[in-house]
């Protein structure tokens, strides 16, 4: 490409996709990396439009076959960027911060990898790219910026994901995360609740408290009680309706969180746990540091505290070295959790970590059958718990998109207080995404409610009005992609003041 090619492609408004794999914590991560591009002038691509300018990959180093699924969409890539000059393709995540130099190597025609550390580096490492005509590959080792001091395009105008901590200090032996986010690292709780009150005020109405670890929040800051104080913190915010959280860990679940979510009103009734297994033995192998009467007790006390709670949970079936005296175990904790919901997950080797090395490991056809097995008695229990909402009067927080078949059945989704997704008859008076409707739920799924009768009532919210603004306004088109850099001479941007509260 020649100079003049250069300056013609970056004059023009170009555009961007990102496709995003994994976890929530990268479901933020693209939000923020969304974020970064738009400041830099780039545009979203046309849901109809034939590919975009640039396109990132965020990539999971956790979910099976990952290196397959991201080796296989570049190769769909290459003839696309062949034939369009000035494309670029950028790869990101956990992913790119384990493989760093191979993806470059097997993939020649990638412009950009960056690692989970340095995710704000990517509009500078994109013009790197097109100016020198080579790939740059950057991997950071720690943290450079915190994701949420970064730009952001968020996804929903009404809700909201606050990153609370990044990284991890468990030592799982089927999990990589920690080897690819690091250590544990806490951000200020004046920072996280400036953030919260910022989002609040652009109309955002539910937040979710992320972490990779999410109530061990305070090991790195010295507190103990950090995530209760911030959970009760959260409960001050005026017109905040609605706190979640996710994942917590069953070590660091302790009485006084279980105490800020029985006693702070807006910190919803809803629990995600992970079990993983419910074999002593198997918990032992996996280094989870409880045991099954540990988590049971957990289940016990949220119950005592909040009745009406939802919990869900996460269960790996066939880790190596599990018996059928092990499995049963699990099937017997599930029985007695009584999940609302369960993520189920066959074992599957995940090269780099500690359990892909073990001896016993599990046939395929024996882990299929386990499998089958749990997922037939957790829907059992699903339907069960879920017919014992039939009846009640529950508030629901109007969704888009949650109900695919929403426009054929001319009904309407969103969320329960507990999480459970509700169908609901579409009112006679308008609703938006965002906006609060009281319904009576009528029948009962394996995984989700039905609410057939007339609406109760509708709530317009300012998170109604956010979502309703975001979307009459029309795009404001910048005239070019502006590259962020200072210009010569000038000193180079720093981070902006975060809002004090006094809380930290």
């Amino acid at each position: 490409m020649t100079s003049s090619d250069r300056s013609q492609a970056v004059d023009s408004v170009k555009t961007y996709e990102v496709r995003t794999y994994g976890c929530q914590m990268n479901v933020h991560d693209s939000e923020r990396l969304s974020g970064l591009l738009e400041d830099a002038g780039y545009v979203p691509a046309p849901k109809d439009a034939d590919g975009a300018d640039v396109v990132v990959f965020n990539t999971c180093a956790v979910r099976e076959n990952a290196d397959n699924r991201l080796y296989g969409n570049l190769g769909q890539l290459a003839p696309k960027k062949a034939a369009r000059p000035g494309m670029q393709i950028a790869v990101g995540g956990c992913l790119a911060q384990k493989d760093r130099d191979t993806i470059v190597k097997k993939a020649p025609w990638v412009d950009v990898v960056f690692g989970t550390h340095n995710i704000g580096k990517l509009p500078v490492l994109l013009e790197r790219a097109r100016v020198l005509e080579e790939a740059q590959v950057e991997i950071a080792e720690s943290l450079e910026a915190f994701p949420s001091t970064l730009p952001t395009r968020r996804e929903s105008a009404y809700a909201a994901w606050v990153s609370i901590s990044v990284g991890c200090n468990n030592t799982c032996t089927f999990c990589i995360v920690p080897a690819l986010r690091g250590k544990e690292k806490d951000r200020r709780p004046g920072d996280i609740l400036a953030e919260v009150e910022a989002l609040v005020a652009e109309g955002v109405s539910e937040i979710t408290l992320l972490g990779q670890n999410v109530n061990a929040y305070g090991s790195d800051i010295g507190d103990r009680e950090a995530f209760s104080k911030l959970l009760r913190a959260c409960g001050q915010i005026e017109g905040l309706e609605r706190v979640r959280f996710t994942s917590p860990h069953p070590r660091d679940f302790t009485d006084d969180v279980i105490a800020a979510m029985a006693e702070t009103p807006n910190v919803m009734p809803q629990l995600h746990m992970p079990l993983q297994s419910g074999s002593d033995r198997v918990l032992k192998a996996m280094r989870r540091s409880y045991r099954q009467e540990r988590f049971l007790g957990i289940i016990e006390k949220v119950r005592a505290a909040m009745p009406d709670a939802a919990i869900s949970t996460d269960i790996i079936v066939g880790f190596p070295g599990e018996t059928e005296e092990d499995f049963e175990q699990t099937l017997h904790t599930v029985r007695e959790s009584r999940f609302a919901q369960a993520f189920t997950f066959q074992y599957s080797k995940r090269p780099g970590t500690p359990a892909a090395d073990m001896e016993d490991q599990i046939p395929k056809a024996v882990v299929q059958k386990r499998y089958e097995r749990l997922v037939a008695l957790q829907e059992e229990i699903s339907w069960e718990e879920n017919k014992k909402q039939v009846g009640r009067t529950i508030e629901v927080l109007v969704a888009e998109g949650e109900g695919r078949k929403d426009d054929a059945t001319h009904r309407l989704s969103g969320r329960a207080p507990d999480n459970r997704l509700v169908h609901f008859t579409r009112p006679e008076e308008p609703v938006r995404p965002g906006d609060v409707v009281t319904v009576e739920v009528t029948y009962a799924a394996p995984h989700h409610l039905l609410a057939e009768g007339p609406t109760k009532a509708v709530r317009r919210t300012r998170a109604g009005d956010a979502w309703e603004k975001r979307n009459a306004a029309p795009a404001e088109k910048p005239k070019g992609v502006l590259l962020g850099l200072p210009t010569i001479g000038a000193p180079a941007p720093g981070p902006a003041p975060a809002a004090g509260c006094g809380c930290d």
